[in-house]
């Protein structure tokens, strides 16, 4: 078991969506059996704590690799590796999506089988885009996490599900397309040049490139990540997945999938493509930065209380592109801790809205008012959650968010400096989100019940990570500075600054 236990961790969710099909005809069964599956699976994850930095790899800092022979003939191979980055992003997609589970519990009650299927053969998809390091296994896995969602939204969604589904794929697909072009380009060209037939991303980034081929690889590459982060003006599929897809569909999307896209730029695209990317990191920084502003001030005018939310989301994530792409071992740092941050309060504050509608059957905020008295403790989760989002020093979010605009600083002030402005308006609407929800004027309403202990049971780890995160990230800096030092050997001209 031991050899192979990152293709344990990868696929056991896939084994349990085939287990949740078997017993269909029993519901309770079928959400116990995906519960102990993803709770087994965070089990294995913690226990990768344990090991040491592997010897050997793309720059001698992973932690595990795992590699067996595929398709050798077309140069596939079933490489998997872990270093600190994608050990906190798996821990991260393990927690969220035993969680998911459990918030599902009551919502989901047609289909149950078939939504635990999807659910988690996604969660194989994600695990798979954090582990792979052949790029044709990371294609593969690129797609196994986005067709599920089609489903979860199509079925299980909200009125225009439909529609949402639809623009979804459109996105998703166009961008996959591009993306599998620029793979093939890149892997036929490497074996001209070396006569090796390859996959692996330790061979392909040494392949050498004519300085216009270079530049249109990675924008393809760049193209399928940026949709998936979501960049402007890439990013108008998110919101209208996030208000129609089930809350366990607006937790993976926001928690997870979102992550992918960062992920793979830092993983992927920057080191492949090293020249490129300090050619178009002011174009990227650009559009980091107006998905900032740009999110922040639409989310101003959101009357959906999930739309809003759904807004945040692109702007926090503008925030990320810019600590990536600024590319020092600070600003780094930052977006990588915020990714975990990011995944940690945004899927709170998915799931305490998705509570609240099966309670008042409404996510409008002019409907919301004077929560505070008729629900205090799910208004009191709602109110700390918030302040962690809008960046309360002590929560983890400041963490993150101070780290990227003090990194920004000493290379680029002025991005800084616009980060930071943009972040007022998340301040702006944050605020007016909870006064107008928690003490706004109260409107004649049934009387609701307030949190019970299976809800408490998935916000308060949610709580702990946020505080712990906030008040002692030095662990998980640790982590991920290990691994920062190996990236460092890897992007030749893009030498991350000490």
């Amino acid at each position: 078991m031991n050899a192979s236990l990152l293709g344990i961790i990868v696929f056991l969710p896939l084994l349990g969506a085939l287990g949740a099909l078997a017993c269909r005809q029993n519901v309770r069964a079928c959400r116990l059996l995906a519960l102990t599956v993803m709770l087994t699976d965070l089990v294995l994850v913690l226990s990768l704590f344990a090991l040491s930095p592997h010897p050997a790899g793309i720059a001698g800092n992973w932690l595990r690799i795992e590699d067996y022979s595929w398709m050798d003939s077309l140069g596939i191979r079933f490489t998997l590796a872990l270093d600190g980055i994608s050990l906190l992003l798996i821990l991260l997609t393990t927690a969220l999506g035993a969680l998911t589970i459990l918030v599902s519990w009551k919502e989901i009650t047609d289909h149950v089988a078939a939504f635990h299927f999807f659910l988690l053969a996604m969660l194989t998809g994600v695990l798979g885009v954090f582990l792979a390091t052949d790029l044709f296994l990371f294609y593969l896995f690129w797609e196994i996490q986005a067709i599920p969602m089609f489903f979860l939204i199509g079925i299980w969604g909200h009125e225009r599900r439909i529609y949402a589904t639809v623009k979804f794929a459109l996105f998703t697909i166009s961008g996959s397309l591009v993306m599998l072009l620029a793979l093939l380009s890149l892997h036929l060209l490497h074996a001209r040049q070396t006569g090796e037939t390859t996959f692996a991303l330790l061979q392909l980034i040494h392949t050498s490139f004519s300085r216009p081929l270079e530049l249109t690889l990675f924008g393809a590459f760049v193209l399928a990540f940026a949709i998936k982060i979501p960049l402007v003006p890439v990013h108008t599929w998110l919101p209208d997945a996030h208000t129609e897809a089930p809350t366990a569909g607006s937790v993976i999307l926001a928690g997870l999938l979102l992550k992918t896209g960062v992920y793979a730029l830092l993983r992927f695209a920057f080191p492949l493509f090293p020249h490129a990317a300090q050619f178009f990191t002011p174009l990227l920084l650009v559009l980091g930065l107006t998905g900032i502003f740009y999110a922040g001030w639409i989310a101003l005018a959101q009357e959906d209380l999930k739309r809003l939310v759904a807004y945040s989301s692109i702007s926090h994530m503008g925030l990320i592109v810019v600590g990536i792409v600024v590319w020092n071992i600070t600003t780094l740092s930052g977006s990588l801790i915020q990714m975990i941050n990011h995944g940690i309060t945004t899927s709170a504050l998915f799931i305490l809205i998705g509570m609240l509608d099966e309670r008042l059957h409404t996510r409008k905020l002019s409907e919301l008012g004077g929560l505070w008295k008729t629900l205090p403790v799910w208004s009191g989760f709602f109110l700390f959650f918030s302040l962690a989002a809008i960046g309360l020093p002590g929560l983890n979010n400041f963490v993150g968010e101070i780290l990227i605009l003090v990194g920004t600083f000493t290379d680029r002030p002025w991005a800084a400096v616009a980060g930071f402005i943009g972040l007022l308006w998340t301040v702006v609407y944050g605020l007016r989100m909870l006064r107008k929800s928690l003490w706004g004027k109260a409107g004649p309403r049934p009387e609701i019940a307030d949190l019970t202990h299976r809800e408490l049971a998935i916000l308060i780890p949610l709580c702990l990570g946020v505080f712990w995160l906030g008040l002692h990230p030095g662990p998980a800096l640790e982590i991920i500075g290990t691994a920062l030092a190996g990236l460092n050997t890897a992007t030749g001209p893009l030498a991350l600054a000490p």
